[in-house]
């Protein structure tokens, strides 16, 4: 009972490992064009993914190989990457598993080693957790992730939760408006959590991301032979959502003729695989999110055509969410701030343990154009950066401003070039021990591991 993805541009590569990986796990998805990478990992739940290290464009460097597994870590660091490599490339996928790739395979590979590979793979993440304890972990126990989702001291944030609270264990649609960073995600998960479908999948998707070309391949699925690649049949996330619940961010993206047919799913609730001339019945829970200004979108200015289907957010928004702005919930930001203050000073190994009253005073003041997320990227940028027990003003790259003015922001914003500064901190403490990695990853609250990632990342 596991998902794995191989990707590789080598069609019978990918046939091969196909027909064998099917008849020992649940799940086998194959994909040519590493740029789909990214979507497929978000949206996908892997337990295991097979990466070749060359793709077309560089046959033998393994320098795409490296990038995609960094964007794959970046996306979730518990990923479990398998290398698949020539002879020659032995070297660099040593290199690779120094990196984050959990071990590698030669092509062409003997069958049973593959699968012991894989297994090996999956029997522990890095945090030493089983898998399936990780992917069943209710995301309101996950401090990282849904966490302060939980914090809700000021008056419009226990409105938001409230009416949560009264509509989950509905199968009303709901369409959650709010700016970037304010926890849309986090709300539909609250959403299906608190539902009679939270047993059941919850599948979410950025539909905004889609292309007209993949837009019903994903959504709707595709039989074998329907298009060019396409090999074998493929439910959409609908179908994988079955009984359970799907979440379409970013819908007030999506085009016109994606509108529609979107419409004609959820007024008929089937769907039709692309090739395919035989309707599924879907039964699913439906949460949308968006984070421009929709009703806009729906009324029509100076005669132009509206950008939203009418008749689509009546289908959306029986129940509508908007979100605050964290600068519209200021009783929130001490309390999110400790919480990710504790979680920062943990993972890097931090002698932190508060923030000054006056730092305090000036977060309450900042306009966090960026909302939560912002506020956490940045205490953990300060937790990293702390001269001190005490996080103060100045931890945040010369410090926030009393006023929340255009300065202090253009301060605050600069900090948050994350790459930058942890770029300038490695190469600081590379020259600072002479290149010992060892004391380098002890000064920097770093594994070996996480280190070694962070120098091919940056090329150090």
């Amino acid at each position: 009972m596991a998902r794995i993805l191989i990707i590789d541009d080598d069609t019978d590569v990918l046939m091969a490992a196909k027909l064998l990986l099917k008849r020992h796990f649940d799940h086998v998805d194959v994909e040519k064009n590493p740029e789909r990478i990214p979507f497929l990992v978000t949206n996908g739940k892997y337990d295991a993914i097979l990466l070749d290290m060359n793709f077309q464009r560089d046959l033998s460097s393994g320098r795409e190989g490296f990038m995609w597994l960094d964007r794959i870590l970046d996306i979730d660091s518990s990923a479990n990457v398998v290398l698949i490599t020539a002879y020659g490339d032995v070297e660099m996928a040593v290199r690779a598993m120094k990196v984050g790739a959990k071990d590698f395979v030669l092509k062409p590979w003997q069958n049973d080693k593959l699968l012991e590979t894989l297994k090996n793979a999956m029997s522990e993440n890095r945090a030493g957790v089983s898998v399936k304890d990780v992917k069943s972990e209710s995301p309101k126990a996950k401090p990282s992730s849904a966490g302060h989702s939980l914090i809700a001291t000021s008056l419009p944030m226990r409105q938001v939760l409230d009416t949560v609270g009264r509509v989950a264990n509905t199968d009303a649609n709901v369409l959650i408006l709010g700016e970037n960073g304010t926890g849309k995600d986090l709300i539909a998960r609250m959403l299906h959590e608190q539902s009679g479908r939270s047993a059941k999948p919850f599948i979410s998707v950025d539909v905004g991301a889609l292309s007209e070309s993949l837009f019903e391949s994903e959504l709707f699925g595709h039989v074998k032979g329907a298009f060019t690649d396409a090999r074998d049949d493929r439910a959409g996330r609908f179908e994988e959502a079955q009984g359970g619940t799907i979440f379409l961010d970013e819908i007030g993206n999506i085009t016109l003729p994606q509108q529609a047919r979107l419409l004609t799913v959820l007024q008929q609730r089937q769907v039709t695989r692309i090739g395919s001339n035989k309707p599924k019945p879907i039964d699913v829970r439906l949460i949308c999110a968006t984070n421009v200004n929709i009703q806009e979108q729906v009324a029509s200015r100076d005669g132009s055509s509206p950008r939203f289907r009418q008749d689509l957010l009546y289908r959306i928004n029986t129940i509508e969410l908007q979100l605050p702005a964290l600068r519209d919930r200021p009783d929130d930001i001490e309390p999110l701030a400790n919480h990710f203050l504790n979680i920062y000073r943990k993972q890097y190994n931090r002698p932190v343990t508060g923030l000054s009253p006056a730092l305090i005073r000036q977060l309450k003041q900042h306009r966090w154009p960026g909302n939560v997320r912002e506020l956490q990227h940045a205490v953990e940028r300060a937790v990293i950066l702390a001269q001190g027990n005490i996080l103060e003003s100045t931890d945040f790259f010369g410090g926030l401003g009393a006023s929340g003015t255009a300065q202090a922001t253009t301060a605050l914003s600069d900090s948050l070039q994350l790459d930058d500064m942890e770029r300038r901190m490695i190469q600081q403490a590379m020259q600072r021990f002479g290149g010992n990695i060892t004391d380098v990853a002890r000064e920097l609250g770093l594994s070996r591991q996480a280190l070694y990632r962070r120098l091919e990342k940056y090329s150090i």
